[in-house]
């Protein structure tokens, strides 16, 4: 028990320091250039999925495509702004910890740069751990979990009007976790049949399933109807 205490404080300040360490310009960058888009929606992609989308993270991510396009054909009149949280999507034990930091502090930057804007927060597969640490359910024991670093402040939280995850890893072995308490019905928790990640399936594909337009679809319908 000791040692898994130790390892936890471990993860955490690594995670932590490598995530001040590429927020120390980010940060002060995102308040001046920040997007006053009616809605800001906030996506941490899966294993390998992470990064802004600028090089090297340049890893096209259907799950997020295919969603971006649902939401935009169902939100004419409304202006959406989109970013992808920056974070290793490894294997590492602090990844997902880095990808925690990182989608508090664009919160953090959007809500003083752009006080009317609400938000949209969406993650899949280990990015749903990103996301869960997020609104303060926890990812930590879970399969590409990691500590809770950062959670969004009570001054913000009534602006997130919708969270979609995608294939969550707390729903599965060996946590068996669900979404509670503030967020909870604001919360579309998406696990495909069969997904095991999410559901202790056994069809390896269906956790690759979140980018058909039976899964964005719905998703896009949730976030429309709050927004």
């Amino acid at each position: 028990m000791p040692r898994r205490r130790t390892t936890a404080r471990i993860a955490v300040a690594t995670a932590t320091a490598l995530a001040a360490s590429a927020l120390t310009f980010a940060t002060a960058e995102q308040a001046v250039a920040a997007s006053c888009a009616d809605v800001d929606v906030a996506y941490a992609g899966g294993t390998v999925f992470g990064g802004d989308g600028t090089a090297p993270n340049t890893l096209p991510d259907p799950v997020f495509e295919n969603f971006a396009a649902a939401l935009d054909a169902r939100t004419a009149g409304k202006s959406v702004s989109y970013y992808r949280v920056n974070y290793p999507a490894s294997l590492e034990p602090w990844s997902a910890s880095v990808g925690n930091w990182d989608l508090v502090q664009h919160l953090r930057a959007q809500a003083v740069a752009c006080p009317d804007q609400v938000f949209v927060l969406v993650g899949y597969s280990q990015g749903a751990n990103v996301v869960d640490n997020a609104i303060g359910v926890g990812s930590d024991g879970a399969l590409v979990g990691g500590p809770t670093v950062a959670v969004i402040p009570a001054g913000i939280e009534p602006k997130v009007k919708a969270v979609v995850l995608y294939g969550n890893p707390i729903r599965g072995f060996p946590t068996y976790r669900q979404v509670t308490g503030t967020y909870q019905s604001r919360t579309l928790d998406d696990c495909a049949a069969g997904d095991p990640i999410c559901g202790g399936g056994w069809d390896a594909n269906a956790h690759g399933a979140y980018a058909q337009p039976q899964h964005s679809g719905p998703a896009a319908d949730f976030v429309a109807a709050r927004i």
